[in-house]
């Protein structure tokens, strides 16, 4: 089956898609094994289309309304539902055990810091 991505993703029809076979053509790699989408790849192509105008528009809902002929309720409605269906990437996620751990034995923190990083009460 070849054809765009928005084919796969309607006869997916809302189903979670997984990819298993990848092909890098340029290196002649073919990969295959179990490869899950990021979850923007997940997205209708119309909902990607409406998350491309909203980041270059610069996050102007004024824009958006200009650019669909939608109102600002609707447009705050669509951010809604989309922002609903990605869950939040950590930006800054917490140190993991091990690297509190090699910070503490370094010395470039206490205990009292570590057990407060572990989640622990000092």
């Amino acid at each position: 089956m070849t054809g765009d991505w928005n084919e796969v993703m309607d006869f997916a029809r809302g189903e979670r898609v997984v990819v298993e076979r990848v092909r890098v053509e340029r290196r002649g790699v073919v990969l295959e094994g179990r490869f899950e989408l990021p979850p923007l790849a997940e997205l209708s192509f119309e909902e990607q289309t409406f998350i491309i105008a909203f980041i270059r528009s610069h996050g102007s809902i004024k824009e958006m309304e200009k650019l669909f002929g939608i109102s600002y309720p609707t447009v705050k409605n669509r951010l809604n539902g989309l922002s609903s269906k990605l869950e939040f990437v950590e930006i800054n996620p917490p140190p993991s055990s091990s690297e509190v751990l090699d910070r503490l034995e370094n010395g470039e923190i206490g205990i009292e810091e570590a057990l407060g990083e572990l989640g622990g009460k000092s």
